[in-house]
């Protein structure tokens, strides 16, 4: 599977490993300026890691949603365009404006992905991708409720984690309740379990309908 540009498999420790160029931010190690990107802690390095075709070119706009810290946005950012990074909680917000600083394309949003109306104002539209990690309750909800910020040629690249719908049901019955709820909005081209990386973890590539 092709690499989006700007991400490069680069030799670590003597195993050749993701990479992209920037700033370290999490302690990763470097080669000549490339950073690890690595998948025990990335969703998306995860899925292109299992060969998903994640539709995802250099110079993307990005609209991230559950950015954390900026572990993975920070990579996201260093090989697309601008990209708008969107964390509900405040302490991890702070921690996400220290890895822009490096960054000129990446815009850290304190909000919540399940309220786009309150960030619709800043975030730009017809936007090459949307990427989603985020814990919480009705994940297909947030990726719906968003799809008004993507290009009808977009991408939808998102993690669904079973846990953070219903402890008690099977990440199978969770991950087909999301995928009906999708399909409503969006037409999904791949699906990959991303065990054991991320255990009970669905990647789901999906364009808008």
């Amino acid at each position: 599977m092709t690499l989006p540009a700007g991400v490069q498999r680069r030799e670590f420790d003597g195993e050749e490993r993701l990479a992209t160029r920037g700033e370290p931010v999490y302690g990763e190690p470097t080669v000549e300026g490339w950073r690890l990107w690595d998948a025990r802690r990335s969703k998306v390095a995860a899925m292109l890691e299992a060969g998903v075709d994640t539709g995802l070119s250099g110079g993307d706009s990005i609209l991230y949603l559950g950015a954390a810290s900026g572990t993975t946005v920070s990579h996201v950012a260093d090989f697309t365009g601008p990209t708008y990074a969107v964390e509900f909680a405040p302490r991890p917000v702070r921690d996400l404006i220290g890895v822009a600083e490096s960054r000129d394309r990446l815009f850290p949003l304190l909000a919540d992905a399940r309220r786009p109306e309150t960030y619709a104002h800043v975030v730009e539209s017809d936007l090459e991708a949307i990427v989603q990690d985020v814990a919480t309750r009705g994940q297909a909800t947030v990726a719906v409720r968003n799809r008004q910020f993507l290009a009808d040629d977009g991408r939808l690249v998102a993690a669904i984690k079973a846990r953070s719908e219903d402890v008690t049901a099977t990440p199978e019955s969770v991950f087909d309740d999301a995928l009906s709820e999708l399909e409503s909005t969006y037409e999904v081209l791949e699906t990959t379990r991303l065990d054991p990386l991320h255990e009970d973890h669905l990647g789901i590539v999906a364009r808008p309908r």
